[in-house]
């Protein structure tokens, strides 16, 4: 009798977390731009994108972003994998958009269809990818000490105004600092929470009963790891001389920046030029 066939294993691969505020270590000319003309360049470019969404900007943007992760060697491994939900709840927002229909419209047959509705919802879909990856790029070149500095640099006009733009940089600093410590925290804390042992419930009534105490149990522990991380930052700040250290250090942009941020205006302005002339 022949041996029994091994089973199979599964060669489904997990799926990739996303990865954010952790810049990818390869060195490259995007990774050493000064951190506020990365934050410039996204503000300009959210700004054109918010009065002129049109394909034209967006192609451009687009192009623009493709470009710097190529020099950045931003490798695919960093893109999180799209959940089969997401691709469901897109396209059933695709097909009840068609159904707004609206200029161009073709002709299928007998039928008159307007493709309006449908296009529309296209372009929102493609400006918000835009700027998911503008954002990344930001994260993935960026290191998160280097964003403070560069905060109280560009709002240092605003200190004429009474302005805390230091205090406001620390706590942005501070806040993008501790955003994937917790993140990791609150994983560890969820998958300790799924290996415990739970009673099967015999009742809908217990299975809510159950929910809710565990949402309970959930929130309580993660307040407590938070508060005890902060703890840690502030006794670990105070070592280092107090918040003041965080944004005093020297933030200055080099001749690479201004090559950059000319690259930058360039696109947007022929973005805006070409979306005034199309839509004259």
């Amino acid at each position: 009798m022949s041996a029994p066939a091994p089973p199979r294993r599964s060669t489904r691969r997990p799926p990739r977390p996303v990865v954010l505020l952790r810049p990818i270590p390869r060195g490259s000319v995007v990774h050493d731009l000064w951190a506020g003309t990365k934050l410039v360049v996204v503000f300009t470019i959210s700004v054109l994108l918010t009065f002129y969404p049109g394909w034209v900007s967006i192609g451009l943007v687009a192009a623009l972003i493709l470009v710097a992760a190529r020099i950045a060697h931003i490798p695919r491994g960093v893109l999180p994998s799209v959940p089969r939900w997401l691709w469901i709840m897109v396209a059933i927002g695709g097909l009840t958009a068609a159904f707004a229909g609206g200029h161009p419209v073709i002709q299928v047959g007998t039928t008159t269809l307007g493709l309006g509705g449908l296009l529309n919802f296209l372009r929102i879909t493609a400006l918000s990818i835009v700027l998911l990856g503008l954002g990344a790029m930001v994260s993935w070149t960026t290191n998160v000490a280097e964003i403070a500095p560069a905060v109280a640099t560009l709002g240092r006009p605003l200190r004429w105004l009474r302005v805390p733009v230091d205090e406001w940089a620390v706590a942005l600093a501070l806040a993008l600092r501790a955003f994937p410590m917790l993140i990791e925290e609150f994983r560890v804390l969820y998958a300790a929470r799924r290996l415990r042992p739970k009673q099967i419930p015999h009742s809908r009534r217990a299975r809510r009963r159950r929910r809710a105490l565990e949402l309970i149990d959930l929130l309580a522990t993660a307040i407590t790891v938070t508060l005890r991380r902060a703890d840690e930052m502030g006794d670990a700040i105070t070592a280092r001389g107090g918040t003041g250290q965080i944004s005093a250090a020297p933030s200055r942009p080099k001749l690479v920046d201004w090559v950059a941020l000319s690259i930058a205006m360039v696109v947007c302005g022929a973005a805006l030029a070409a979306e005034l002339i199309l839509g004259a």
